[in-house]
């Protein structure tokens, strides 16, 4: 096992193009960290020059106690996990998994020993004789996980793996692969464009947005205390709604004003320079909820469309230039196209500034 250091790591093509920016940050050993944001954002490029699959332009890339940038992707004992299963359709499962260890000269002994267990740990014990054809997408991958299991290299490099498989296989191998690092304890770097893989694989996550690190922290304190406008958005199904106008307040609370249309927010806690100025105000799904009869910090929204999803209901809504969505538990509610009140919890406000994006 091995930590993984970046210090103002940057990728710029020869056409001028900077694919990744002064990333700087460290994994710590035994790690698993998430790289995640959208298409084009420079994670796969970031993953790829931790590999050293692509040049790196400028910083320094420890893995260890070694300096990496000029060493040579077989000699910086990483293995990497691709998108597509990358597997020799005519080899067995028992041969797919032993071929890199034959290439780089191991005996058979331990070649046995090293497949038995990775087998083992992946439930792949009893398809060792399989072709890849004969197998699903969920079993191929595993096969792809036992590939650079055997290696038992220092850390492991994992890019979009799971993209290619259904939403029930993505869940089940998602879950295989945490349960894996919680078994093995190696670093692993896992790059993903999904924010659910994401919230529930990484110990802490790199956010990315046009080759600039966004954030970086535990799940649980992105979803809480975003740094900036995209952060907040990117992060949390459904979105974050984004309320835009002029905040005023006065001893009945806080509002946002855009124009005619008002948004009480109740006796929100806000820094008194805010007053009067241009401002976003986020809110999640879940901090929307149908107003009481005596709730007089409400406003009214028309529902344009109500999505069950078992335990519970997303309520699409339009309120002046608004278009929100509020998480609710299964109830009654006004049909589409009629008007519902809609109170916010001013506990779960998130104030930013409307220029810069940035959080207040």
């Amino acid at each position: 096992m091995a930590k993984v250091q970046l210090q103002g790591v940057r990728k710029v093509y020869d056409n001028g193009q900077v694919a990744v920016k002064d990333a700087t940050f460290e994994v710590a050993d035994g790690e698993l960290m998430v790289l995640v944001g959208p298409s084009g954002c420079g994670k796969s490029t970031l993953l790829r020059m931790v590999a050293g699959l692509e040049e790196i332009s400028g910083g320094t890339l420890t893995i260890g106690d070694r300096v990496v940038n000029d060493v040579a992707p077989k000699d910086r004992d990483i293995a990497m996990v691709f998108q597509s299963y990358a597997l020799y359709p005519h080899m067995t499962v028992a041969e797919n998994l032993a071929f890199g260890l034959k290439l780089r000269g191991h005996d058979k002994a331990t070649i046995d020993k090293r497949i038995a267990e990775a087998a083992q740990t992946l439930g792949l014990t009893e398809m060792m004789d399989k072709l890849p054809k004969a197998m699903s997408g969920g079993q191929r991958q595993r096969v792809a996980l036992g590939r650079a299991l055997v290696r038992e290299p220092a850390v492991f490099l994992l890019d979009e793996p799971l993209s290619n498989l259904d939403a029930k296989l993505r869940h089940s191998v998602r879950t295989e692969i945490a349960q894996l690092h919680r078994k093995l304890g190696t670093t692993m770097i896992y790059v993903t464009h999904d924010q659910v893989e994401a919230m529930t694989l990484g110990q802490r996550i790199v956010v990315l947005k046009d080759g600039i690190i966004q954030q970086i922290d535990t799940p649980m304190a992105l979803y809480d205390r975003p740094a900036n406008l995209f952060v907040a958005g990117f992060l949390g199904s459904p979105a974050m709604n984004v309320l835009r106008g002029t905040l005023q307040g006065d001893a009945g609370g806080v509002t946002v004003v855009d124009g005619e249309w008002r948004a009480p927010l109740g006796q929100a806690t806000i820094d008194p320079a805010w007053l009067q100025k241009s401002i976003a105000v986020g809110v999640r799904p879940e901090h929307l909820q149908p107003a009481g009869a005596d709730d007089t910090h409400a406003f009214t929204a028309r529902i344009e469309g109500i999505e069950p999803v078992g335990n519970e209901i997303f309520v699409n809504l339009s309120s002046g230039k608004h278009a929100l969505t509020m998480r609710v538990a299964p109830q009654s509610l006004p049909g589409v196209g009629e008007d519902i009140r809609v109170a916010i919890h001013p506990q779960g406000l998130h104030f930013f500034d409307a220029e810069t994006g940035e959080r207040l």
